[in-house]
């Protein structure tokens, strides 16, 4: 069945679902299941059934009263009709969200918004509309924290907010844990030198990417050397280390709510690797260039950008296909996804691109989206380093290295992409998040961009800007005159 996943299915009314029939209530005086024990039933269109399935007399014969409560609750059955019985499941259901708080699917909703995902995520709706609200950050508000030698080439949130995750270019300071509140630097895991991976913590060489799982259990760092590392996020410990790509790892994400983790490579392929096993599972083959990034929510699938072949790819893991998406003219150096149906993406040739995942074409094609700089006398748009999204709602971000990072509103049904605030921040923007919660967001800065040294921005320092982000209080509705 198309989209369906490996999981073992059994088609309507065959093995492992009831089949039609009419609908009976079972006597709870004694269990049956096929015949054996009590298996009188009471049909609940055609009268009512007294025999058992082994003959003799049966309980509820030999009990009046429990005859007739059998009697009674058949006919209020018989009673309630197609339309009331929904009304009832869904009184049922309301009142199960109001006691537990829970964001399940109400009881006959479609198969894909099932397993605990709310309905608007699902269908990749916006959520929360906060672009609107958000305020121009203060420049002096913004805290920066040092600590890093070489450019800093990538970053992650933990999903309770509290911790930063970072990782540079330099080879001696490979990885550090900062605590958001106070800035302070928790762990900081030493490189070595190429080779020596097995007699230490670190890296032997630049890390590209990270990722953290979503119960914050789990972090993943690829570099250069062709490595994937597993870590405890809570000790900084080591505990496994990935071989199987053939060139450098430039993209990671955990699968939402798993510990699934897709990995991607400038060998132009996509792995996929159970963490809490210690298991390759796959590879996937398709680009025909560099990947460069990738992304992935709670869904079976994943996006990556794929450098100079120009394209967005969307990988399905249990069908082993994908979809290939096409908009940009240069290089696409990173992408990240909005929610379930939408993503946004960034190129070298100053484009930033909304896209549909229904859509071969972007929804949207920002151009020249952070100006134009004059490179030896020749104009070029400022090169797209880094995008981020709010995850559900309308709030985007985008990084250069023309001394700003820009916030973006999604317009109504992603058809529009509005330019909203210019946050100084000096350097080559080599990686962005926003916290779960919205209220921050998080650049990773550095002199050089982080997949090679083509320019370099001397002014600037090597480091970790944390821009709060501040929201305007909504404005009460006016009362009607009289």
């Amino acid at each position: 069945r198309p989209g369906a996943s490996r999981r073992s299915w059994a088609p309507r009314g065959g093995r492992g679902r009831q089949p039609a029939g009419p609908l009976t209530r079972r006597c709870p005086a004694t269990p049956s299941r096929r015949g054996r024990g009590c298996a009188g039933g009471v049909p609940v269109r055609g009268g009512v059934g007294s025999g058992g399935a082994g003959g003799g007399a049966h309980a509820c014969a030999r009990s009046p009263s429990l005859g007739r409560r059998r009697r009674e609750a058949a006919e209020e059955e018989v009673e309630e009709t197609p339309q009331e019985k929904k009304l009832r499941l869904a009184k049922l259901y309301l009142e199960q969200l109001r006691q537990h708080g829970e964001s399940r699917p109400a009881p006959g909703a479609p198969a894909g918004q099932r397993g605990g995902q709310p309905p608007l995520e699902q269908k990749g709706r916006l959520q929360r509309p906060v672009a609107k609200d958000v305020q121009l950050p203060d420049p002096a508000s913004i805290r920066v924290l040092r600590g890093h030698q070489l450019p800093v080439t990538c970053l992650v949130i933990s999903p309770d907010d509290r911790f930063i995750f970072s990782a540079s270019k330099d080879g001696s300071v490979i990885k550090c844990k900062w605590e958001v509140e106070s800035g302070k630097r928790l762990c900081v895991v030493p490189g070595g030198k190429k080779g020596t991976e097995e007699r230490h913590m670190g890296h032997a060489s630049q890390v590209l990417c990270m990722a953290i799982s979503s119960d914050g259990k789990y972090l993943a760092t690829g570099d250069r050397n062709k490595l994937i590392m597993i870590w405890d996020a809570a000790t900084c410990k080591r505990l496994h280390i990935f071989t199987g790509h053939r060139d450098a790892v430039s993209g990671l994400s955990f699968r939402k709510g798993t510990h699934q983790l897709y990995s991607a490579s400038h060998d132009r392929c996509v792995k996929v690797w159970n963490v809490a096993e210690n298991a390759y599972m796959e590879t996937l083959y398709g680009h025909q260039d560099v990947i460069t990034g990738l992304d992935s929510l709670s869904r079976e699938c994943c996006v990556t950008a794929g450098g100079r072949d120009g394209t967005v790819r969307l990988w399905k893991i249990p069908e082993e296909s994908q979809l290939v998406f096409y908009g940009h003219q240069g290089s696409i150096d990173c992408i990240q996804l909005i929610n379930e149906e939408h993503m946004v993406s960034g190129a070298d040739d100053g484009s930033v691109a909304l896209w549909g995942l229904t859509k071969k074409k972007p929804l949207v094609l920002a151009r020249q989206a952070h100006g134009m700089q004059d490179a030896q006398g020749v104009q070029q748009p400022y090169w797209i380093s880094a995008v981020a999204a709010l995850r559900n709602s309308d709030l985007l971000a985008t990084g250069s290295h023309n001394a700003s990072v820009k916030l973006w509103k999604c317009g109504e049904g992603f058809r529009k992409l509005e330019p909203l605030w210019d946050i100084p921040v000096v350097g080559f923007v080599n990686s962005l998040r926003f916290s779960a919660a919205g209220d921050f967001l998080v650049a990773g800065v550095g002199q050089e961009h982080r997949l090679g040294r083509w320019w370099r921005v001397k002014e600037a320092k090597n480091s970790i800007c944390i821009i709060p982000l501040k929201r305007s209080a909504p404005t009460p509705p006016t009362a009607p005159s009289p």
